[in-house]
């Protein structure tokens, strides 16, 4: 079953050789969701050794592993390699590591920040992954009602919103409610409201 992490987590391994390695895990809509965890971490914890990443994205799909500084293929495989193998998407992991006075070698590492990644993601809440499509519904003042009533039944969430000549809401919708959100709209509001995709 593809799966998502519902919330952040933070775990602490044993120190292996005097380095601490701390997981973070965390979820991520977008790469853009999983760059802003990293930079977080960067700034929480400026005086780390090394900030080691990975991260996976559904839509479209990304697959991506970061060594930081460490040998190549030292860190970021492996702790990707613990996103895959649990079939997580639209989750990124974080492995920040302190250096303690001794070097572990390239098989060292990949077990510390493997087990380190593996330690988190067992400790984390894991949920099933509902993929989504983003809309926009455009509207006139009288329909709004209609239209957020049929969203609220249809778990569709609100991305943004503008308000001109008419209404334009960008929605994230569930994809397997897709036709029927739009047969509903469509019916609440007597066929006022336009449906269209947009491409992320």
């Amino acid at each position: 079953m593809v799966a998502t992490v519902a919330r952040w987590i933070r775990h602490e391994a044993e120190p292996t050789k005097g380095s601490r390695f701390i997981a973070t895990v965390a979820p991520a809509a977008d790469e853009m969701a999983a760059r802003e965890v990293l930079a977080a971490l960067r700034e929480e914890m400026p005086d780390a050794t090394h900030h080691c990443s990975a991260w996976r994205i559904a839509s479209p799909s990304i697959d991506r592993a970061s060594d930081d500084g460490e040998p190549s293929g030292s860190a970021g495989r492996p702790i990707l390699a613990q996103l895959q193998g649990r079939d997580l998407v639209n989750a990124v992991a974080i492995v920040t590591r302190y250096y303690g006075g001794t070097k572990l070698g390239v098989g060292g590492l990949v077990r510390a920040y493997g087990s380190a990644a593996g330690e988190a993601l067992e400790h984390a809440e894991l949920v099933p992954f509902v993929p989504t499509m983003r809309l926009q519904i455009i509207h006139g003042y009288p329909e709004g009602a209609d239209v957020e009533r049929v969203l609220n039944e249809f778990d569709a969430v609100i991305v943004d919103a503008a308000y001109a000549s008419d209404v334009r809401r960008a929605v994230e919708v569930p994809v397997d409610r897709l036709d029927a959100m739009t047969d509903a709209l469509r019916d609440a509001t007597r066929g006022r409201a336009r449906v269209q995709r947009i491409e992320t």
